[in-house]
């Protein structure tokens, strides 16, 4: 997370909750008109009632290979869950599975489950209050446990619990008096349930109890099930059921007595009543979810485990096998080794270790495919969670975290993963453009408009699903966050998403209009435009005019409208406006001082040298303005490359991966390596690092570390970008190859901006099979090195080349 823990407020404030009654300047009549002019009005609730799933035919596919599966050799410590839960999850509804075989623990989420609301207030400072009770904050469903007090691991041998990344199961495996017993866990998207199923070898059974439990104070009623509501007015509820086979499965009170089952299968559901709707407050009154929550258990228990699992594997399946990644072989001693062993000894020994670097990468896609589907975004926290009181409420932070959690996403074969983050946007926009119209010019803001004018939205750093902001105003968020929905575009070249996008666009570059400065630089007659007064996040001068954070976001914001404008044939006479003002925009200098590209309109280093944060190099990534290729000043990318190597290679987790994506733009190979490997390393005592489940940690205090999962889409990125550098009409090949992956390796699925996919194959450095198909996309250069070709093809069509020479 980027926000200094003592920059925040505390997270135990008294301010009184948002609620679910916005302001007299945000009534529902004003939100139905921004709704409606957004297209905003469309949007369905996030937990429904659904058609029964089609089921596939025949059996199920086979496991998956070893380097598709992550292995431990010991369960979770309950009280050590978010560091060794593994994690499961249908898109919206999640778990951290604890495995153990006397006491299978779920932590259950649901992507919605938040307190607060509008929180459409300025404090004296003039920031939006951010604590749990006015902002609010992401919080647990429930618990479901299911004790096997026989089974207590001290009387097993042979425990082994696995991940399989490719069919979406955690399974769990161990002896107990000769007779093997086995468990899957797994969250359907198409059920919308999650189940636990418990099996044998033959000639043992399971006797125990399974418990529901809310973790806001509820009550579980006989009917397995319970319900609650929030101050905020969102309703939530959750249900399981259990079935099995010989013995006996009963409801006694508030929870399942299964006694002497030769097997048992627990299905779990629940969810809220959020809507994606600002006109309805976000929340929809007629739904009860307690009630759906009992309806989808049901269905789902009306089916075999065998069948709720292959619709399982065959929905997750198609989306994991949409992308591939080999990055070399592995040896037999690192193979041999499970993954908590095998991450310390790549830290320990030094020694590359390829396949468990690709899994590295696969993990990261698992969790997109677990976490970000036909609901909300993933948060910092993802789905998961380990308790009620996340740090920094679990919130989408706009000025890093929110955007890298969706760089991996286009890139590595999940584009449908993307969705979440644009109907995110949609479905906030009423809000949003409401609260800065009412709020962005009040005189306690510190960023207010200079020149009085207000038009368009923009976004506070944090946000959450209700349309509220939390902590300081973000004026160049709004352009951030457009980078991130037209780079979708450029990946896709989806008319439907460039229309959905459009008024977000349009709004950003209004606010814009009516915010930007006309100033004389120094020693000349030259006028240029520049951002109002702002913070470079997250350091230096609180209230600097012209940072090259917000030039060079709103640089490209004015591109993207213009490009969209002119293929939508909309708002023509306003496109050349905004084209002409993206002309007098003041772009970044070198320092004569320090070498580096300035991060203020001055030639000092007025922050930190080693800070975090990588704002002003957003022209570099996830940015191309700044290019390595000549078509950028070389001082300008010279200056670029010496700020990067001022900022350091020790940061967190999601600041690692960052470095080492601009390390790729720039070619660097090595560096760009080293940082993936760094945020490899196990962490230690809440250090930076991995967790043994494989979750980054980022250390907010001295041997206080937390989860913050923007790392594990961050790095998956700058691995594959390490391979492929893309941009409408450019593709290059193996850009920034580190010497561990060079001997032989592949890559299928990738996405390349302009509209195409991408398979690839190297040998000894170099390209020797080269595959790419149209999604959309016409004409691209395909280049390695010094040698290029350019490639026309029809949308949908496809060509393989042997090599690049003509």
């Amino acid at each position: 997370m980027d926000l200094d823990p003592s920059d925040r407020h505390p997270s135990d404030g008294h301010h009184p909750s948002g609620g679910h009654h916005p302001s007299d300047g945000l009534r529902r009549r004003g939100l139905l008109a921004l709704a409606a002019a957004t297209g905003a009005l469309t949007a369905l609730p996030a937990f429904t009632a659904s058609a029964a799933p089609r089921r596939p035919a025949g059996p199920p596919a086979p496991a998956a290979g070893s380097r598709d599966r992550l292995w431990w050799q010991a369960p979770a410590d309950d009280h050590s869950m978010i560091e060794q839960g593994l994690p499961v999850g249908n898109g919206r509804l999640g778990a951290l599975a604890s495995n153990d075989p006397g006491r299978e623990l779920l932590l259950l989420t649901d992507a919605t489950m938040w307190t607060g609301g509008l929180n459409d207030t300025l404090d004296a400072d003039g920031q939006f209050p951010y604590s749990r009770a006015d902002f609010g904050s992401f919080t647990l469903l429930g618990r479901l446990t299911v004790d096997i007090p026989d089974h207590d691991l001290s009387a097993v041998s042979g425990y082994r619990r696995t991940l399989d990344l490719a069919q979406g199961v955690v399974s769990t495996s161990y002896v107990r008096s000769g007779i093997t017993y086995r468990r899957s866990v797994f969250a359907s998207r198409p059920d919308d349930v999650i189940v636990l199923h418990f099996t044998q070898s033959g000639g043992g059974h399971y006797t125990g109890t399974v418990a529901l439990e809310g973790t806001h104070g509820e009550t579980t009623s006989g009917r397995l099930s319970f319900g609650g509501a929030f101050p905020n007015g969102l309703k939530y509820g959750a249900a399981v059921a259990a079935y099995g086979t010989g013995g006996s499965v009963t409801v006694r009170g508030s929870h399942v007595a299964f006694t002497g089952c030769r097997d048992l299968t627990v299905v779990v559901s629940g969810g809220t009543n959020y809507a994606p709707d600002a006109a309805k407050h976000y929340r929809d009154p007629a739904l009860d979810p307690q009630r759906l929550a009992r309806t989808k258990v049901r269905d789902a228990a009306a089916h075999a485990a065998d069948t709720l699992l292959r619709t399982h594997v065959a929905d997750h399946s198609a989306l994991y096998r949409q992308f591939d990644i080999s990055l070399g072989t592995s040896s037999a001693d690192q193979r041999s080794l499970d993954t908590w062993e095998r991450l310390n000894a790549r830290a320990r020994d030094g020694e590359p270790d390829p396949e468990l670097e690709a899994a590295h990468v696969q993990f990261g896609r698992y969790l997109m495919i677990a976490g970000s589907r036909g609901s909300l975004p993933l948060n910092l926290q993802g789905l998961w969670l380990d308790g009620n009181d996340p740090d920094w409420m679990g919130d989408y932070h706009t000025d890093i975290n929110l955007q890298m959690n969706y760089w991996m996403a286009d890139r590595a074969g999940l584009s449908t993963c993307f969705d979440a983050l644009t109907d995110y946007c949609l479905a906030q926009l009423p809000s949003w453009t409401a609260l800065t119209r009412a709020h962005f010019n009040d005189p306690r803001n510190r960023y207010r408009n200079s020149t009085g004018k207000i038009a368009g939205w923009t976004v506070a750093i944090s946000t959450n699903p209700w349309g509220g902001g939390g902590w300081w105003w973000h004026p160049a968020g709004n352009a951030w966050l457009c980078a991130s929905l037209w780079e979708h575009y450029e990946y896709t070249q989806s008319a439907a998403h460039l229309e959905k996008i459009y008024p977000l666009l349009k709004g950003a570059c209004e606010f814009w209009e009516a915010r930007l400065l006309t100033t004389t630089l120094p020693g000349t007659s030259k006028e240029v435009l520049i951002a109002d007064s702002d913070w470079s996040p997250e350091h230096g001068p609180l209230d600097a005019k012209g940072i090259t954070y917000a030039q060079e976001l709103v640089w490209a914001l004015f591109g993207s409208y213009c490009t969209a404008s002119a293929r939508l044939k909309r708002d023509t006479g306003h496109a050349e406006t905004i084209a002409g003002l993206r002309k007098r925009l003041y772009l970044p200098q070198v320092s004569p001082k320090t070498g580096w590209l300035e991060e203020w309109m001055s030639p000092d280093n007025l922050g930190e040298t080693t800070h975090r944060h990588l704002s002003p190099l957003v022209g570099l990534f996830p940015g191309d303005r700044i290019r390595p290729d000549g078509s950028t000043p070389k001082e300008i990318v010279e200056g670029a490359t010496a700020l990067l190597t001022a900022r350091g290679t020790e940061s967190f987790g999601w600041a690692n991966a960052w470095r080492s994506l601009c390390w790729a733009r720039l070619k660097n190979a090595e560096n760009a390596y080293r940082l993936v490997v760094r945020n490899l390393r196990p962490s230690a005592g809440g250090s930076n690092g991995t967790a043994p489940n494989l979750f980054d940690i980022y250390e907010v205090d001295e041997g206080r570390g937390i989860f913050q999962i923007d790392a594990n889409f961050g790095t998956p990125a700058a691995v594959v970008e390490m391979l492929v550098y893309s941009r409408p009409g450019h593709l290059e090949l193996l850009p920034a190859l580190p010497d561990a992956w060079s001997a032989a390796g592949s890559v299928s699925g990738v996405g390349v901006r302009g509209g195409f996919v991408l398979d690839l194959r190297w040998k000894d450095g170099k390209p020797t099979g080269i595959r790419l198909r149209s999604v959309g996309g016409r004409t691209t250069t395909v280049a390695h090195g010094h040698t290029s070709r350019t490639v026309t093809l029809r949308p949908g069509a496809s060509v393989t080349l042997k090599g690049l020479d003509r």
